[in-house]
């Protein structure tokens, strides 16, 4: 059932790369929405008082959650499907069966496949595993460039939620480079960043250059603490 627009609230934070995804979609979709500054988990400071609404509704504590009227949803590839059918908006997901199971396929493979790498880059501690994870994140990256062949886009010929779920890798791609990610970025990735920046949705989630700078200084200070930790119990 679509509802209108205008009663929904996106419970986020900017550093936070799943909320991205969902702060993206709806500014693409042009839903308006109120954001709800609510940092993850590992960004909130030990007096962070979450709101009532949040621990009921959110299982894990973790964001982002998003209500749509009296209704909360939490985790973000089930939350952009869900506005899709609750909102009433310009849709980024296709009515055609294939469209959508292809959109569905590729949401998943990044979840998966670019995801993981790209987190695991900005945690890594060791630079052995954080080249790795840097070559893993090129690879996918790689591949994702190669969809895009033809129609500009990562599952079909306009964009989807598959840019939805892609998106914070774009955002943070800087920031990634200054804490160790060291693969090439291919024309066609290079380019599909180039479409996505062009994007209705892209100022709503686009880092300033502080931005950028607070990322990276909140995971070099990361390393340093789990580097200095480490030696002093070996």
């Amino acid at each position: 059932m679509s509802e209108d627009s205008s009663d929904v609230a996106l419970y986020g934070h900017w550093i936070c790369p799943f909320a991205t995804r969902v702060e993206f979609a709806l500014h693409q979709r042009g839903v308006h929405h109120d954001l709800v500054d609510l940092p993850p988990s590992a960004v909130r400071g030990p007096d962070f008082v979450l709101p009532d609404e949040f621990v009921k509704h959110s299982p894990r504590l973790e964001i982002p959650m998003v209500r749509v009227g009296d209704d909360y949803l939490a985790d973000s590839i089930p939350v952009l499907e869900w506005l899709e059918e609750r909102v009433e908006a310009p849709a980024l997901l296709s009515t055609d069966a294939a469209d959508r199971a292809l959109v569905r396929e590729r949401m998943a493979w990044i979840d998966r496949h670019a995801f993981r790498p790209m987190i695991d880059v900005y945690y890594g501690v060791e630079p052995d595993a954080i080249a790795q994870a840097s070559d893993a994140l090129a690879d996918a990256l790689a591949e994702m460039g190669r969809w895009t062949a033809g129609t500009g886009w990562l599952a079909g010929t306009a964009p989807s939620l598959a840019e939805a779920v892609a998106m914070p890798i774009h955002v943070r791609m800087v920031g990634l480079q200054r804490l160790g990610f060291t693969g090439e970025l291919t024309p066609e990735w290079a380019a599909h960043g180039e479409r996505c920046r062009t994007l209705a949705g892209w100022p709503g989630v686009a880092w300033s250059p502080e931005q950028t700078a607070e990322f990276v200084g909140r995971f070099e200070a990361f390393r340093r603490k789990r580097r200095s930790r480490d030696a002093s119990n070996s």
